[in-house]
């Protein structure tokens, strides 16, 4: 018989357990980056839950308080799903881990939840488990990016995106990084992009941000925790191959010779 528990993380079950994001490389720098994150952010109240299923990992979630999200939204008074992930769908996981994270937010007097999804890549939730447990879309942002809430209160200010998208990219001509280390593979995907453009031998610009401030005011997307940019153009939010990195860099300089 099935026997599903969850388990709430805390820094001494991290030590023994670990994350489960990329797992399979523990001595990666990405995997030892992203429990360094974690055991900081336990201290500001992030949850990070994982499912057994048998004493197997089906599943996990991770969630904040927004206003130490590491997701580009304006919800104060919100908690912030940044990650949902089970190993088979159609068992009930994800709505049993959704259910964790909206009963800490009554016990917390939230006013919902909130998650970024995006249709375009699999480093976001997929939005249909949310849309299926009664999360409502509210907004959206450019790149196929959607705002989904989960109300406690029909007083409360709904959540929103930031409008200058736009002006943001603007503001990096040079090939630049934008990174946080809340996803283990942000270190592979910035080493992809560093090796395309040595190929090309075009200097990368590494802006590792350092607080919640640096996110909201400078990422060019709601995702926040990875952006490269190029000539005021966004290249990607998440992993490309080093082939793709070296195909956009061409693209774009040839445009900029034109």
């Amino acid at each position: 018989m099935s026997k599903v528990e969850m388990v709430e993380l805390n820094n001494e079950l991290l030590e023994g357990v670990g994350s489960y994001c990329l797992r399979s490389k523990k001595k990666s720098t990405g995997y030892i980056n992203k429990n360094r994150w974690l055991n900081n952010r336990f201290e500001e109240g992030l949850k990070y839950v994982q499912l057994l299923d048998n004493k197997k990992q089906a599943g996990f979630i991770e969630y904040t308080d927004a206003e130490y999200s590491s997701r580009v939204v304006h919800a104060d008074g919100y908690l912030v799903i940044h990650c949902l992930w089970v190993s088979e769908v159609g068992k009930g996981y994800g709505t049993r881990l959704i259910n964790k994270c909206l009963e800490d937010a009554k016990k917390l007097s939230k006013k919902g939840v909130v998650v970024i999804t995006n249709s375009k890549t699999s480093w976001t939730p997929s939005k249909e488990i949310f849309l299926k447990n009664d999360f409502q879309l509210i907004d959206t942002a450019p790149y196929d990016f959607e705002l989904l809430v989960y109300p406690l209160s029909n007083e409360a200010e709904q959540p929103y995106f930031p409008n200058d998208w736009e002006a943001r990219l603007k503001k990096f001509n040079d090939l630049t990084i934008l990174r946080s280390f809340q996803c283990p593979y942000v270190e592979i995907a910035t080493e992809n992009i560093m090796a395309g453009a040595n190929k090309l031998n075009i200097p990368v610009e590494l802006i590792d941000f350092k607080n919640r401030e640096e996110l909201m005011g400078f990422s060019p997307t709601p995702y926040g925790i990875f952006s490269v940019i190029f000539k005021g153009q966004l290249i990607t939010f998440h992993r490309l191959t080093v082939h793709s990195v070296v195909k956009k860099l061409r693209e774009l300089t040839k445009n900029s010779l034109m």
